[in-house]
């Protein structure tokens, strides 16, 4: 909040000037579900704009009747619903009582809101919505007394004790496969522990115990999360994802640790984490991390999501970000929306990541802002390390519904100071392209018909080499968060049979420049 009527949600400034505005058809649905989740009665600094914060919950009250428009919808009632039970808790255990107090006018709204969203859980959406639903009635559950208050604890513990092992996977990682909604996930499961913890033991040990193997799941996700960070400490971009929608995973460590739970560590520009193997894999959610000298790798070998809701997935198999000493050099587009259109579709498209595509088609079928047909599987991961060098192969049969029935192998090999990508195709196509999309502060020149130049920030340069295609520059677009879109250079490589097999090579190179350039202004 900017004022008491005026906000900033995904990069995107809105004043709310009557009634009508909490439905605007004029913004960006998502932008109006920001301005019914309520998130900045919580967020730093929240005791600055108390009275700004109760004003407008009245205000909510006053011109939002039941039923009626975005904010009655399941996932921002259960966010508001969460963020309102905050805000009264937080004002109770200041060591200076800020009177967080909600009065009867807003305590009957609230209990109005959780009994509409009990009978409109999203089951036919499941996922980090149905998530999120269960959170809010246990936080109302815990937070009213009564029977009714009962039914809803119950009721959302037992969502949870379905959806937590089924959406966790063994790995530590989300089902969705996209590290910011992986954030989200745990963000909600460190405020269940944290609300537990303000409440104490439920009445049921069932629960209780329930609730404690919580601890050792969030133990599992931190761990995953670490492995999805680059060096900057922030999160790759696949699938689904942005920077600034949840906690930094900084921020959410330090959450977890003020809840007194072990530390795990987060990832740093310098000194470079080294796993003891050189690399980590997660096999259920089908990521790895690979370290080589000053290179750090996430890869992508898995699927593209649960086969059942794959909405939030992108057309991204056996595509990779890369960190060079400790900077973004090789980066996933991003995303920047999620109203349908051409541009929500290129951001998805296989176009848009640093893998293959086959006669302009997509490796799954991305369609309509949340769906997917027919999408591709991973076959074949193999990892080998002999010390001097990380070998990772994977295959996807994304391609085998074209008439060619192309089979795509790809092949990363890690050695300190180079990487090597190798891509092979089996079956009949007529052009193939492979892309590799750079960070917005790299520099990238093509020095001759197979080779180029790639700069980082801080001066250091590599040399890039292709063999078996024809490299050309091009523009595309980066988009760290939503709402931005920073232009960046792309190298694309295309490869027409006989050819079946291209290779690229990044390596150090020995003169590399100690000074760094300066960037050119956009």
């Amino acid at each position: 909040m900017a004022g008491p009527a005026a906000f900033t949600f995904l990069n995107r400034e809105h004043a709310l000037r009557g009634p009508k505005d909490w439905n605007n058809p004029q913004w960006d649905k998502l932008w109006v579900y920001n301005l019914h989740y309520f998130e900045d009665l919580n967020a730093e600094g929240a005791e600055e704009r108390r009275e700004w914060h109760l004003a407008l919950m009245r205000r909510w009250v006053a011109e939002n009747p039941p039923g009626v428009g975005n904010g009655w919808e399941p996932y921002p009632t259960s966010l508001r619903v969460v963020n309102w039970i905050k805000w009264a808790l937080a004002g109770n255990t200041r060591e200076k009582d800020q009177g967080n107090r909600l009065d009867e006018e807003l305590l009957h709204s609230l209990a109005v809101q959780v009994r509409w969203l009990v009978e409109r859980l999203e089951y036919h959406l499941l996922g980090n919505h149905l998530f999120a639903n269960a959170k809010a009635l246990v936080f109302a559950g815990l937070f009213f007394q009564g029977a009714e208050a009962e039914e809803w604890l119950e009721k959302g513990l037992n969502i949870l004790a379905r959806e937590v092992p089924e959406q966790i996977l063994p790995d530590g990682g989300h089902f969705e496969r996209s590290p910011m909604y992986h954030s989200i996930i745990l963000e909600d499961l460190l405020d269940l522990i944290n609300i537990q913890k303000t409440y104490g033991e439920l009445p049921s040990r069932e629960w209780n115990l329930f609730l404690g193997k919580i601890v050792q799941v969030v133990m599992g996700m931190r761990a995953w999360l670490a492995a999805m960070c680059h060096p900057d400490g922030e999160i790759a971009l696949f699938n689904d994802a942005a920077f600034d929608i949840t906690p930094t995973p900084a921020e959410l460590e330090a959450y977890a640790q003020r809840l007194g739970l072990d530390p795990i560590s987060i990832p740093r520009r310098e000194p470079f984490h080294m796993p003891p193997m050189g690399y980590v894999h997660m096999p259920h959610t089908g990521y790895m991390r690979v370290e080589k000298g000053p290179a750090v790798a996430l890869l992508d070998v898995g699927p593209i999501g649960p086969d059942y809701l794959p909405g939030h997935a992108h057309a991204d198999t056996l595509s990779f970000e890369l960190s060079l000493h400790g900077h973004r050099a090789i980066v996933d587009t991003g995303t920047s929306c999620y109203g349908p259109g051409p541009e929500r579709q290129r951001q998805r498209s296989t176009a848009a990541h640093n893998t293959v595509t086959v006669d302009g088609e997509d490796s799954s079928e991305v369609w309509g802002g949340f769906r997917v047909a027919r999408r591709a599987y991973p076959l074949n991961l193999t990892i080998e390390n002999t010390g001097d060098e990380i070998r990772v192969a994977c295959s996807h049969d994304g391609y085998r519904r074209l008439p060619g029935k192309v089979f795509h192998r790809r092949e990363w090999l890690f050695r300190t100071g180079q990487i090597t990508i190798r891509d092979t195709l089996e079956g009949r196509f007529t052009e193939a392209v492979a892309r590799i999309h750079f960070h917005p502060d790299v520099m990238v020149h093509l020095t001759g018909p197979q080779e180029g130049d790639v700069i980082l920030p801080d001066g250091h340069r590599w040399t890039y080499r292709v063999t078996g295609g024809t490299p050309r520059m091009s523009q595309s677009t980066y988009h760290p968060r939503f709402g931005v879109s920073i232009p960046n250079s792309c190298i694309r490589v295309s490869f027409h049979p006989p050819v079946t097999q291209i290779t690229q090579v990044i390596k150090m190179n020995v003169d590399t420049q100690e000074d760094a350039y300066t960037l050119p202004e956009r």
